[in-house]
């Protein structure tokens, strides 16, 4: 049987068609990934779409479509989703990648992981994610920090087998503690990733800078969530602490907003190099820009 897989709008490898391969060629099927402009030159086609507001390309009828641009109930079967991926599928690819957890132990109202990951829980180790070749490994848990004694097993097989992690979803601040900082500061790492959502968890972003401090990690990239249940000005105030501490900022517009204030914000904050040199206003002073936005 000839398989095509179908890419729709993945940003990264796309991980659900890779397992899915690696089902296929286990049985002596040829995979491909391939164009939905050639779909029908298949026996059977699997298409996966990640976000809602990518279009949908035209397939043919008896294609098995799935991701969260689809449908959060939509799942692999569990012998599927436990397979090690297919890592020929995407032959350019230097990089491992999979995730160790599924689920959350928030409730972000503007995260859909809970409603469709569901609690928090294991389901693999670096052992069955890692290509066996290549040292960077990118994990996609949602907030592996909820199972400490998880996080520390899988940082062990990390130090070990001497490979660099990228936590790419984000680490919890609030489940920082000073063992777990530490651990951190002991691993090739890229720049860790943390999420500056709320105003009210101010206290405990700071507590989390000071900790991450006392083991060397002093500049982090901290993801700061704008125009979804915050005021202007509390999203400034968010971005302008994290700057006074030097940290590096991502602007996540919520739902994409395109109002012009948060597309200048995500312009100023999100070039590190401007954001570090420039403030807001110096930002919008070089610009050319005098009127119709609110200045901090």
């Amino acid at each position: 049987m000839k398989i095509g897989v179908v890419d729709i709008d993945s940003k990264i490898p796309n991980l659900a068609l890779m397992k899915l391969s690696a089902h296929h060629k286990q049985k002596g099927h040829g995979v491909e990934l391939t164009s939905p402009l050639f779909a029908d030159q298949y026996d059977m086609i699997f298409a996966s779409k990640v976000f809602d507001y990518t279009p949908m390309p035209i397939l043919p009828e008896c294609s098995i479509v799935g991701g969260s641009g689809i449908s959060l109930k939509i799942e692999l079967d569990k012998p599927i989703e436990s397979l090690k991926p297919d890592y020929n599928l995407y032959p350019d690819t230097t990089y491992s990648l999979g995730f160790t957890t599924r689920g959350c132990i928030r409730k972000c109202p503007f995260c859909i992981v809970p409603e469709k990951e569901g609690k928090l829980r294991v389901v693999a180790d670096i052992h069955q994610i890692w290509n066996g070749k290549d040292r960077d490994v990118v994990l996609l848990d949602n907030n592996i920090l909820g199972l400490p004694d998880h996080f520390f097993k899988i940082t062990t097989q990390i130090k070990e087998l001497k490979l660099k992690v990228d936590f790419n979803q984000g680490l919890d601040h609030r489940l920082l503690t000073k063992d777990v900082s530490r651990r951190l500061s002991e691993i090739s790492h890229v720049r860790y990733r943390f999420a500056f959502d709320d105003i009210r968890h101010e206290k405990n972003v700071l507590k989390a800078l000071r900790t991450l401090r006392e083991v060397g990690i002093n500049i982090s990239f901290w993801y700061v969530l704008v125009g979804f249940n915050s005021t202007l000005e509390e999203d400034f105030y968010r971005i302008n602490l994290l700057r006074g501490h030097n940290q590096d900022v991502y602007v996540q517009r919520y739902n994409y907003r395109q109002e012009r204030i948060y597309l200048l914000m995500a312009q100023w904050a999100n070039q590190h190099h401007i954001f570090r040199t420039h403030t807001w206003n110096q930002f919008l002073e070089k610009r050319g820009v005098r009127e119709g936005v609110v200045l901090t």
